[in-house]
C-alpha cells in the first residue's frame, strides 16, 4: 500500500506516510537535553529509517598522511564495519552503501583488484558476525561484471544472510543510478508486452518495484564524506525527498562521532515532502 493510498483512509504525518517513523519523538526540557551528550540526544530522537552514504576520501586521506592508496582503501574498510554495527546498535533498518560504482572500473587495474579483494575480505571477516547480529546483505548493481572470486563470497553471503531482520545492508558494488533506471524501464517494457502489467499500471510507486530497492522505503538521510558535494549517479529515483548531509570529513576519519552529528542535524529538519 502506497503512503497516498494509506492518507486516503487515515490521517498521517509526512513522515509517517512514509514510513520512516518508527520511533516516537520523545519530548525534553531544554535543561535536560542540555544536560545530555550527542549520543543521548540521538538516541532520544527519531532514527533515520533508511541511510545511505557515499564513502569518498579513501585516496586522499592516504595522500595526506603518506600512505599508499591500498592503506587509505583498508582504513575506509575498518569505518565500514564500524557504520553497519553502528547502524545497527542505533536503529536503522536500511544501510545503502555505494561501495563501487561503475565509473570505477576505469581505475588502473592494480587498484580495482585491490578493491575485489579487500571486499572479499571483509565479508569473509564480518561475515560471521552480520549473521550473528541479524544483517542481512542485498546487492545493488551488476553482480555478472564482478570476478569470479567476489562474485562467489557475495552470492554466499547473500544466501546466508537471507533470513535476517534486524538491518537490511545494501551493498552498490558496481552500481550506477542511471543504468538501474534504464533497466527497470526494460523490464516494465517486457512486462507489457507479456501483458503482465497496463499502461495504467505504471507510476511512480509501481516503478519502485523494478528498482534494486523494490520493497524498501527510499532513504530518509544521504550522507557523502570529503567535501564533495554531488551525487555521483547514486540513488538518483529513490532521493526525491531525502535529506541530504555533507561532510567534510574525509572517509577513513568518519568515526561514530561524525555519523552521529549527521544524524543530529537529520533530527533538527523539518521534512515537508512538497507541502
Amino acid at each position: 500500500m502506497t503512503a497516498i493510498l494509506l492518507c486516503m483512509f487515515h490521517t498521517f504525518s509526512p513522515m509517517e506516510a512514509y514510513g520512516w517513523a518508527h520511533k516516537p519523538e520523545v519530548q525534553f526540557s531544554h535543561t535536560e537535553r542540555g544536560n545530555m551528550n550527542l549520543e543521548e540526544k540521538v538516541r532520544a530522537n527519531i532514527i533515520p529509517e533508511h541511510l545511505a552514504v557515499i564513502m569518498d576520501g579513501n585516496r586522499r586521506w592516504a595522500k595526506k598522511k603518506g600512505l599508499s592508496t591500498s592503506e587509505g582503501h583498508r582504513e575506509g574498510a575498518m569505518r565500514v564495519i564500524d557504520l553497519v554495527r553502528n547502524c545497527a546498535d542505533l536503529g536503522v533498518k536500511y544501510l545503502s552503501i555505494y561501495a563501487f560504482s561503475t565509473e570505477n572500473w576505469r581505475r588502473n587495474r592494480k587498484e580495482v583488484d585491490y578493491l575485489m579483494n579487500l571486499l572479499v575480505e571483509f565479508v569473509a571477516k564480518e561475515l560471521d558476525y552480520m549473521n550473528k547480529n541479524g544483517v542481512k546483505i542485498i546487492l545493488m548493481g551488476n553482480i555478472e561484471s564482478l570476478p569470479e572470486k567476489t562474485k562467489h563470497e557475495v552470492k554466499q553471503s547473500i544466501e546466508l544472510t537471507k533470513n535476517n531482520k534486524k538491518l537490511n545492508l545494501n551493498i552498490a558494488l558496481s552500481y550506477g543510478s542511471r543504468n538501474e533506471i534504464v533497466g527497470a524501464v526494460k523490464k516494465i517494457i517486457k512486462d507489457y508486452e507479456n501483458k503482465k502489467i497496463k499502461i495504467d499500471d505504471i507510476n511512480d510507486e509501481s516503478f519502485k518495484n523494478y528498482l534494486f530497492t523494490s520493497g524498501m522505503p527510499d532513504p530518509d538521510l544521504l550522507i557523502r564524506t570529503s567535501g564533495e558535494i554531488r551525487l555521483s549517479n547514486f540513488l538518483l529515483y529513490q532521493i526525491a525527498y531525502t535529506e541530504f548531509y555533507f561532510s567534510d570529513v574525509l572517509w577513513p576519519d568518519f568515526k561514530k562521532e561524525e555519523l552521529l552529528k549527521a544524524f543530529d542535524s537529520f533530527q533538527n529538519r523539518k521534512r515537508r515532502y512538497g507541502n
